[in-house]
């Protein structure tokens, strides 16, 4: 059959028939071919990268810091038992901030995220590949813009021409430019310090820089251990939500996946909200925290998981307001583009 359709295609070759004759017969060879091998022709033309992201993903990447819903999650252990009948492993990444944990998500080498509210509209800005899959509630006394004791800066007004270390693109950014507009001060009025929760508090220490603006647990941490003043902490000021992303190519997908993370998160908030004590004695030899601290930070947050309301994107388009005015982004975005819409 085959020797037959390759000899008549020669002789329409040379009888100088259409192209578009040439064409179907190659189809028709193919096919025959196919059948020959008992092999199904090919039904699309999709790339194997692009059917790949297209199916359920067998291990998802979880990007966490170092106190959040995700860290508890993960001591507890119920997300992994969880995904195993969809199977579904967990891989776990620790970052010390928001901001390169955006980037991780950016480039694809994780899946999920959870960050604080700055960092998911620095991600818009730059173009990166998310989506907002869910939030928590408020943690409105969570961070805090710190002074040492003996400063002479007693309130927010204080602040105009200072040294202030907060790390870009973090919730503390947010933070210190509400507290600034609240007070009558430019952006172009203090000197912003860009660092690290690490070495903020090491330059604050040292006296380098006058106030530090910082979110928990290094917040509760500097209440313990450093003689500080809080000027002013985040309540009236920012919601401080914990807020969940997702990398655009991995949502729609895995729906399921989403969901169990989702699930298994709300559940471990249910358990902590009722234990804090219990919450307290898991952390604390896993992060190497104080006791006392930790347990400061759990009674200040929320460790849930709930999906997006109307409320939380109106919070995100007011941060991301603020900081294209401020000059701090390149253009103005619309939160509502970058929530997922599952299904759609």
């Amino acid at each position: 059959m085959i020797k037959r359709l390759i000899s008549f295609l020669a002789q329409l070759w040379r009888s100088h028939l259409s192209l578009a004759v040439l064409f179907l017969l190659g189809i028709s060879l193919n096919w025959a071919i196919a059948a020959c091998n008992n092999t199904p022709a090919p039904t699309s033309s999709a790339s194997p990268a692009a059917s790949t992201a297209a199916t359920q993903a067998q291990v998802v990447r979880i990007g966490h810091q170092k106190l959040d819903p995700f860290t508890l999650v993960k001591a507890r252990g119920g997300l992994e038992k969880r995904l195993q009948p969809l199977g579904v492993s967990v891989e776990w990444k620790e970052f010390q901030s928001g901001p390169p944990m955006l980037e991780a998500l950016n480039v694809g080498s994780i899946d999920i995220a959870r960050t604080g509210d700055g960092p998911p509209v620095f991600g818009q800005a730059a173009n990166a590949p998310l989506l907002y899959i869910g939030g928590s509630a408020p943690k409105d006394r969570s961070s805090g813009i710190l002074v040492p004791a003996n400063s002479a800066i007693q309130t927010l007004a204080d602040l105009r021409g200072k040294k202030i270390a907060f790390t870009k693109g973090s919730s503390a950014n947010y933070l210190l430019a509400k507290a600034l507009k609240s007070a009558g001060i430019k952006w172009t009025d203090i000197e912003p310090i860009n660092l690290t929760p690490a070495d903020a508090r090491a330059a604050f220490q040292q006296g380098k820089v006058d106030a530090w603006v910082i979110w928990n647990p290094f917040y509760a941490a500097a209440q313990a251990e450093i003689d500080i003043r809080v000027v002013k902490d985040s309540k009236g000021l920012a919601a401080n939500r914990d807020f969940y992303l997702a990398n655009q190519s991995f949502a729609q997908p895995n729906l399921k996946i989403i969901e169990a993370i989702r699930e298994e998160t709300q559940a471990v908030a249910t358990w902590a909200d009722a234990n804090p004590q219990e919450v307290v004695k898991i952390l604390a030899p896993i992060l190497k925290i104080d006791v006392s601290i930790l347990d400061v930070v759990t009674r200040r947050r929320s460790y849930g998981f709930e999906p997006i309301q109307a409320e939380m994107i109106a919070e995100q388009q007011e941060i991301a307001d603020t900081f294209f005015e401020l000059g701090l982004i390149p253009k103005q975005l619309k939160v509502e583009e970058v929530v997922w819409k599952p299904g759609n």
